[in-house]
């Protein structure tokens, strides 16, 4: 639910998407759901209007595209173990948050992920190994960035936001009617450069979504410590308006990132969108979460699996017929296939490629720095080769 400025109390009358630009007062505190965890819909006729065109064909879809996505993290994880990847951070738990956010946008608008969003990756035409390439130590980044509208990965927690609000605010010095999405952690809100990218974008009304996929854990340190109030009544103290919604819920996800992108693109300024989730697996593949975490907890939350919830209100709709099921299991075997295939024939990256891409026009001082390298690898008898990347 938006919130004021105090993150309570006031009401409005429900707006269609074309007043989503002019609220910036309502109410908050709840957590919105369209769909429960027993698989039932919920309607709340604030919202609904913004999902009324996801008809039954789209729920199949977003279904397929949460199971693909899960099933590419299962076998990412599954190539680190094996070593064919040297690290991998794993999604599980958050297919809702990630798809019903990402499936709201445009194609011109832009994103700036963590290291977490394969499943945005993936949504947004990222080729199974650029998003592999990274975690395998094939390359310093994944994709083109402006092929996609998606900034490669940032590791350094917090900081891609940012990078969004500059962006934003480029955005708005040109004139375009395009948003702007920025991804991060709970523990990311935390961090300094998510709270001054706030200031800046409340300051100058920046088209730019703040989503805060809250998974409960930020490492091994528990979302409870790091903040006594809830996540969505953080930034409504820089002056930016928050929803709070079940991330779990892919409906409630897509009507209220619908709601942020139509609002930044009509100039209403920054929103903040709290996506409360679980992060079912490790932080990364190289985390044991069994040392910090209670196990029931991870029980109370697989109850609430996103991909189970939507797969019950299909069958409650009678839309999960043997043929659904069979494309969507065939989709996802042919994704890891290639995901697998992609990975292990992946060539090697040539010593010399580390100075590639440093910078975008030549640069004496790399080159310099190419060049003894280059001599120094000469004086082993080593064939010295450029890739192609």
């Amino acid at each position: 639910m938006l919130t004021d400025q105090a993150g309570k109390g006031v009401r409005h009358d429900a707006p269609g998407p074309e007043q989503s630009a002019h609220i910036s007062l309502r109410t908050g505190g709840d957590l919105l759901q369209l769909v429960s965890p027993e698989g039932e819909r919920i309607s709340h006729p604030e919202f609904d209007v913004w999902v009324k065109d996801v008809g039954d064909e789209q729920l199949c879809s977003l279904y397929e595209d949460m199971t693909v996505i899960r099933r590419i993290d299962a076998e990412a994880t599954a190539l680190q173990r094996q070593g064919e990847l040297a690290l991998w951070p794993p999604l599980l738990g958050q297919e809702a948050a990630q798809i019903g956010s990402s499936r709201s946008l445009r194609d011109d608008d832009f994103v700036f992920p963590s290291y977490r969003e394969s499943g945005v990756a993936y949504v947004r035409g990222a080729h199974l190994s650029e998003i592999a390439r990274v975690w395998r130590g094939n390359a310093s980044y994944g994709w083109d960035p402006q092929r996609i509208n998606l900034a490669t990965p940032q590791i350094i927690i917090g900081s891609q936001s940012l990078h969004a609000t500059g962006y934003a605010m480029g955005v708005q010095l040109d004139g375009a009617n395009t948003a702007v999405l920025a991804y991060f952690g709970d523990g990311a809100t935390s961090e300094g450069d998510v709270n001054e990218a706030m200031v800046f974008a409340a300051s100058y009304q920046a088209p730019v979504v703040f989503f805060c996929q809250n998974n409960h854990w930020a490492i091994s340190e528990p979302v409870r410590i790091q903040s006594h109030v809830q996540l969505a009544d953080r930034p409504t103290g820089f002056g930016i308006p928050s929803m709070r919604v079940d991330g779990n819920d892919v409906l409630a996800v897509m009507a209220a990132t619908r709601v942020a992108l139509d609002r930044a693109r009509k100039g209403g300024g920054p929103t903040f969108i709290e996506a409360v989730t679980y992060r079912m697996g490790p932080h990364t593949t190289a985390d044991d979460p069994t040392r910090y975490r209670d196990p029931i907890e991870l029980e109370d939350w697989a109850a609430k699996d996103p991909i189970l919830r939507l797969r019950k209100l299909l069958e409650a709709k009678g839309l999960l017929t043997d043929d659904v099921e069979a494309r969507v299991k065939a989709k996802a075997d042919a994704v890891a296939a290639d995901l697998r295939s992609s990975c292990i024939g992946m060539p090697d990256p040539q010593p010399l490629d580390v100075f590639n891409h440093v910078y975008s026009t030549p640069n004496s001082w790399i080159e310099r720095q190419k060049d003894h390298y280059s001599r120094y690898l000469s004086s082993f008898n080593q064939p010295v080769e450029e890739g192609a990347l």
